[in-house]
């Protein structure tokens, strides 16, 4: 996974790793075509992208072919960011309740006064002036007139 990541921090293989997303099966000579650098320098990111095993190559006669393998990609994503997805979202969620001063039970019941609130609201003319119905504006107005007390 350290070439993955080698090979990705890379601003040049990551524009090649696009292109090929974009359209693939392209020759050296292609990939070189769009780029401002020289061919052996391509070919140098077109190995190391190989290594990491980002693109696969199939020869066609005495073309070779460039593909971009997203296998790689998807179980960096796999393991580094939907793993400690949930946990990091239901932690930031508990921060901004604890930091607003509630309790996972109040916000719970200050939402469904909320929605009971936005209801009513459908009824009203298309032209009326709308009104905040935030579930926590009427916490935060609360809290704030306590702190200015």
């Amino acid at each position: 996974m350290d070439k993955v990541f080698k090979a990705l921090a890379d601003l040049t293989r990551r524009e090649l790793l696009d292109r090929l997303r974009a359209e693939g099966g392209q020759t050296l000579g292609q990939l070189c075509g769009r780029l401002a650098m020289s061919r052996q320098a391509v070919a140098k990111h077109l190995v190391i992208l190989e290594d990491a095993n980002l693109v696969a190559c199939v020869w066609q006669g005495r073309e070779k072919l460039h593909y971009l393998n997203p296998v790689p990609i998807h179980e960096i994503a796999e393991r580094w960011i939907r793993k400690f997805e949930r946990e990091q979202l239901s932690a930031l969620a508990e921060l901004k309740r604890a930091l607003e001063g509630e309790r996972p039970d109040q916000a719970a019941a200050e939402e469904r006064t909320a929605k009971t609130r936005e209801e009513p609201a459908a009824a009203v003319a298309p032209d009326a002036t709308p009104r905040s119905t935030g579930a926590h504006s009427g916490a935060r107005r609360e809290r704030d007139r306590k702190r200015r007390e």
